[in-house]
């Protein structure tokens, strides 16, 4: 193959493949050397190939470690002849060689290699390039760990859902997906990337709906204000497809926190509201004092007083019309926003605690 010719494949792969030159140019590389092995070479032999883009010029070395010939005969070192050479003999060649280092032996090139190379080192380049894409692909998506990405629902199956990502399908397990939501192909979902795993079939992308950070990105996107670090969102609790609730702080005193949040009519909390299927929301402010903080939490529901009680516990008191709302459908409310504040709260009513400071 003609210079040209090798410059002309490698910049069509690059391009074709969204593969950097650099990172072909080693692939082809590393498959003529393994071409090379394969018809000249012996088995564990450690060699390596160098194309030189200005002449064409293609040269061959081996690569040997240079061992102390004593822990050699003391059994320190087992001896590999194909990867290492005793530092007596290394020495002949490169005199000012130390142990330790690597001998390079330079490898003549055949005449009949051009031919043999055509034909064994393109099934090499196909498999190298193979293991380029998916490291690169991999080494993406690792750095967009904790991220969200938008993504097209590809096939549906009764325990996972693919999504084309972008470079990869991202895997969206049962675990994960939202209770009550439907998905069909060709559907667009943003998703919360959750972890990515390299596996013998290449990178695995696990992807998430239920995720808390997902609403957490989702505002990140739709308010300036975090993103500035005016804004900071300070805690997240979820249950998935029914309630949210997020507690938010200002870091400037002329911004409103939970403003900047709901938008101007609505239209940032509305939008991540739809991205989430109708997800109700609660945007409540966060305070360094625990009893402000308990009584946000437990919005939308007014709260008359909180008490700090042992062992992280709380006692909120309501109005009477106020307890089921406190409370919420089958508790979740009061469980939320334990969650939110991370204090065991316990909520009853003011005829309630009135009553039982009576008989005590």
């Amino acid at each position: 193959m003609e210079l040209k010719e090798i410059k002309a494949a490698i910049s069509q792969i690059s391009e074709e493949r969204g593969i950097p030159f650099e990172k072909v140019l080693e692939t082809f590389e590393q498959a003529l050397a393994s071409a090379y092995k394969k018809e000249y070479g012996k088995k564990g032999q450690l060699i390596r190939s160098k194309i030189d883009l200005e002449t064409g010029e293609v040269k061959f070395w081996q690569e040997k470690v240079v061992v102390d010939e004593k822990e050699v005969k003391e059994g320190k070192i087992k001896f590999n002849p194909e990867r290492q050479i005793l530092f007596e003999e290394a020495k002949k060649i490169k005199p000012d060689i130390k142990v330790g280092e690597e001998l390079i032996i330079p490898l003549e090139v055949k005449k009949d290699y051009g031919r043999i190379a055509a034909q064994t080192a393109k099934q090499v380049i196909l498999q190298k390039l193979k293991e380029t894409e998916r490291e690169l692909v991999f080494q993406e998506y690792k750095s967009k760990e904790g991220q969200i990405v938008s993504g097209v629902v590809q096939r549906v199956e009764p325990k996972a859902v693919y999504l084309n990502i972008g470079k990869t399908l991202g895997i969206l397990p049962k675990e994960e997906q939202v209770q009550g939501e439907f998905y069909r192909p060709g559907q667009r979902l943003r998703v919360y990337i959750v972890k990515v795993e390299q596996t013998p079939r290449g990178p695995s992308v696990i992807l998430s709906r239920s995720h808390p950070k997902l609403v957490t990105r989702l505002f990140e996107l739709e308010v300036p204000e975090i993103q500035s670090g005016q804004v900071e969102i300070k805690s997240i609790a979820r249950e998935a497809g029914s309630r949210t609730k997020i507690a938010v702080v200002s870091k400037v005193k002329e911004i409103d926190a939970i403003g900047a949040m709901v938008g101007h009519r609505g239209t940032r909390v509305g939008a991540v509201i739809n991205e989430l299927g109708g997800e109700k929301i609660d945007i409540v402010l966060y305070s360094e004092k625990p009893e402000e903080y308990i009584a946000n939490a437990l919005s939308p529901a007014k709260v008359l007083e909180v008490r700090i009680l042992p062992k992280n516990k709380a006692l909120a008191i309501v109005p009477d019309d106020q307890l089921s709302l406190a409370i919420g459908k089958d508790g979740q409310n009061v469980r939320l926003a334990a969650k939110l504040t991370n204090w065991k709260i316990d909520v009853k009513s003011k005829s309630e605690v009135e009553k039982e400071e009576k008989t005590s």
